[in-house]
């Protein structure tokens, strides 16, 4: 242990070298016979801290002086401690496994596993619905100066994963500690549509909030005759947006407006009232979402993001700069809003539309983002856009954020595809069986009559299906019924196997940064 030694006799501010990590690594994996991932070790208060691999399980060890306070019983359930000395000294080496108690203790004495707030820095959202693919998400992020955000997961997909949002963020901060990430990261309680959403995601610890009103968006409004607006205007319910209707529209109707680093954005007497009609309880319903927040956090800062991109229709110019600045004019403050873009954001495939439109529509919502904000483009249901990426990073001058999670789904089942290739074909069997019922909330193209025959492809062509858009697909929307389904006597029929397969090939799984790295490079800022 004398090198441990000799690391706890640095100052706080001393590196630990690449030489120090290995050998101390190499001394506590044998003193306690487990792995020890090198770039977790880290000093705090006379303290020396490592996440480690026993079977299976990850486990934070602890070596200190044997008097310490902090790791009295209690403090880290179930932790087992052995006494070990380096020349005169000894030290108290604790083992404890992971567990909501053991992480908090961990984010308290390294403050770096916890997520921080953002800001406007570009960012990436790194949805990881399995819990198992963080330090893979932050190798692809590594040196492109872009903002993780590894904490992000829906209370759709929280659902349908059966996971609680202190299990996501803890899957989260374990992550980062073991891959010694200390650069900050940012967590994301994705699509809320409730203030009990808020409200469980804000006690977990998460730091931004994406507020989704699409259940308030009038679908109707795109295709009603301009007949029609001055009844539908009149029934907005205008107490929500504390404002009359009159003022509202007097407000905008008429005004030309000129937009930083674009065009001038013209607002007439109809293109008001149908945003009005449109969003108008979207709006309202956010206000209301907002307050909430701000009082429940009571003075500790968050982030908030306002999406409407999950709507049947795309959000003209008109709308996206009435939607900010009614919410501006009610006091609300958000770092991101995501638009509904022109064109199909399917999951898992790459952009569908007319790529100078895409463009051309793009370039002025980042121009009213500069406009009114600034604040940054969201772009969700973002995952294997690869066409759009460059052209969003032209735009948007760094004001832009990235949303990925089902792809990282798709790269784990890459590996069980490699490594257990019958439970891979018993995934796709069961995900055929449940997609006409999945698919219902998503849009999407895929058809199972155009996939491969998965039982007459020799094993090493199941990765071939996650190559084509329609298995993609189909897997991708049918993850929360592959992960939740029961056997006969109640047990995970997939999940603990995979899951299992992934903890058993972990490098193979962190190979998932090549196919994130994709995503992001375009995205890549230059270093200061």
């Amino acid at each position: 242990m004398n090198t441990i030694r000799a690391i706890l006799d640095q100052p706080e501010s001393a590196p630990i070298t690449a030489p120090q990590r290995q050998a101390a690594a190499g001394e506590l994996a044998a003193a306690l016979q487990c792995q020890v991932y090198e770039a977790s070790l880290s000093r705090s208060q006379a303290r020396l801290l490592a996440c480690a691999a026993e079977g299976r399980f990850r486990r934070l060890l602890v070596v200190a002086a044997a008097a310490d306070p902090a790791l009295q019983a209690g403090r880290l359930p179930e932790a087992r401690s052995v006494e070990v000395s380096a020349g005169d000294r000894r030290f108290t080496v604790v083992s404890a496994p992971r567990s909501p108690e053991a992480s908090a203790w961990l984010r308290t004495a390294l403050p770096w596993t916890a997520p921080r707030l953002i800001g406007l820095q570009t960012s990436v959202g790194l949805g990881d619905r399995l819990g198992l693919a963080t330090p893979g998400h932050l190798a692809a992020v590594a040196g492109t100066g872009i903002a993780p955000i590894v904490a992000q997961q829906s209370i759709r997909e929280m659902t349908r994963t059966q996971r609680s949002p202190g299990q996501v963020m803890d899957d989260a901060c374990w992550g980062v500690f073991q891959a010694g990430w200390r650069d900050g990261f940012g967590s994301d309680a994705d699509h809320l549509k409730t203030t009990e959403d808020i409200d469980r995601t804000l006690a977990a610890g998460f730091t931004m909030f994406t507020i989704d009103p699409g259940d308030h968006v009038n679908a109707d409004a795109d295709a009603m005759p301009s007949s029609s607006l001055p009844l539908a205007t009149e029934v907005v319910v205008w107490d929500g947006l504390e404002i009359s209707a009159d003022d509202f529209i007097r407000a905008y109707a008429g005004r030309q407006i000129p937009l930083a680093g674009g065009p001038s954005l013209t607002l007439d007497e109809e293109a008001v009232c149908r945003a009005a009609v449109k969003y108008g309880a979207a709006i309202a319903h956010t206000l209301r979402m907002y307050r909430h927040l701000s009082a429940a956090c009571g003075g500790r800062p968050f982030e908030l993001e306002v999406s409407v991109d999950e709507t049947e229709t795309p959000t003209s110019a008109a709308e996206h700069y009435i939607i900010a600045a009614e919410l501006g004019r009610l006091g609300v403050r958000w770092v991101s809003l995501a638009p509904r873009f022109v064109g199909a954001f399917e999951k898992g495939v790459d952009y569908k539309g007319d790529l100078e439109a895409f463009g051309r529509s793009f370039a002025v919502h980042a121009a009213i983002a500069r406009t009114l904000g600034p604040y940054k483009i969201s772009l969700h249901s973002g995952s294997d856009k690869f066409s759009i990426y460059p052209v969003c990073a032209g735009h948007a001058g760094g004001l832009v954020h990235l949303k990925t999670a089902g792809t990282s789904y798709l790269e784990a089942l890459r590996v069980i595809a490699r490594r257990a290739p019958e439970l891979f074909r018993g995934i796709l069997d069961f995900a055929l069986s449940r997609f006409e019922e999945d698919r219902r909330s998503y849009h999407i193209s895929a058809s199972p009559a155009a996939m491969p025959r998965v039982h007459d492809l020799p094993d090493d062509a199941l990765e071939s299906v996650l190559d084509g858009q329609d298995g993609r697909q189909i897997l991708h929307v049918t993850f929360g019924s592959v992960l939740a389904a029961r056997g006969p006597e109640g047990r995970p029929l997939f999940r603990d196997r995979l899951m299992e397969c992934l903890l058993d090939h972990e490098a193979e799984h962190e190979a998932l940064a090549r196919h994130l790295g994709r995503h992001v490079r375009p995205f890549a800022r230059p270093a200061p």
